[in-house]
């Protein structure tokens, strides 16, 4: 059986059979208020995965930045219709704001800066940690996966997209600082969870960035310890073909298939759908 770089022992995760029919889609937010951790790189990339297996995957941008609407190619200044005119605008039909990308069976609901409005106009709004869930509700039954990209924070927009979600998918850097801070996003799931979101799971601890170094295993090594039984079996290494696909407007299981990190994305989406958690 083989084992992984912490040594445990798991089955491998095999090609998951296409789906007949897609829907309802299982909502799942990847949140770390620390920046630079990976998450946009692996929301785009775990989309990417989950389409090459037939799933329908809606990326949903909820970081005034718009990395992830950039990182598929869409110029996220020249967007009408934002993440943000959808939450604010009641006339406006959600479909109206789905971006189909290139790529088969993945679509993106697009952000940009206008985003960094929202925090302080759902100060004054009626349910405003029900937001984005009420938003994104009547898309949930055209497909299998609706995936959160988090903005680098625990302010009210990551509250939003924690109430709507299913799940979370905590990206956590091989790196000395990767645990710092880790522990108010666990507070924060917990508050979610007790108030207002009482179904909330953390559905994995992805770690990523990873280098074949000393210190990369001992942070390895706490993040296992510190995550016990929650650490998804595929580590991501640290690679320049991430900024080389996100340049190209494309997932890097598109843009380099058969380079390593794009087989490390497809092993996270294979273990993602074995594990229930995406049909």
């Amino acid at each position: 059986m083989p084992t992984d770089l912490l040594g445990r022992e798991y089955e491998t995760f095999a090609a998951p059979e296409p789906l007949k029919q897609h829907g309802p889609a299982r909502v799942l937010a990847m949140c770390n208020q620390k920046g630079g951790v990976g998450k946009t790189t692996s929301s785009i990339n775990i989309a990417g995965a989950m389409c090459q297996y037939g799933r329908r995957v809606l990326i949903v941008d909820f970081d005034p930045q718009g990395a992830a609407t950039v990182g598929l190619g869409i110029n996220a200044n020249s967007v009408d219709n934002t993440i943000y005119t959808a939450m604010f605008d009641t006339s406006l039909d959600v479909h109206e704001v789905v971006r189909h990308t290139r790529f088969d069976g993945l679509d993106i609901i697009p952000a940009n800066i206008d985003l960094s409005a929202a925090e302080i106009q759902l100060v004054t709004e009626v349910g405003r940690e029900q937001a984005l869930a009420a938003t994104i509700r009547p898309l949930r039954q055209e497909y299998d996966a609706i995936i959160i990209d988090c903005q680098p924070s625990l302010g009210l927009l990551t509250v939003n997209a924690l109430t709507a979600a299913d799940g979370v998918i905590i990206p956590v850097a091989a790196e000395f600082f990767a645990l710092r801070g880790v522990a108010l996003l666990m507070q924060s799931i917990e508050k979610v969870r007790s108030r207002i979101n009482p179904d909330l799971q953390i559905y994995g601890v992805l770690v990523t960035m990873y280098t074949k170094t000393l210190h990369s295993d001992e942070v390895l090594q706490r993040i296992y310890e510190a995550f016990k039984g929650k650490v998804l079996h595929s580590i991501i290494s640290r690679s320049i073909k991430l900024p080389d696909a996100t340049v190209a407007g494309e997932p890097i299981t598109m843009f380099a298939p058969e380079h390593k990190t794009a087989k490390e994305y497809r092993e996270v989406a294979r273990e993602l759908i074995a594990r229930g958690i995406v049909a």
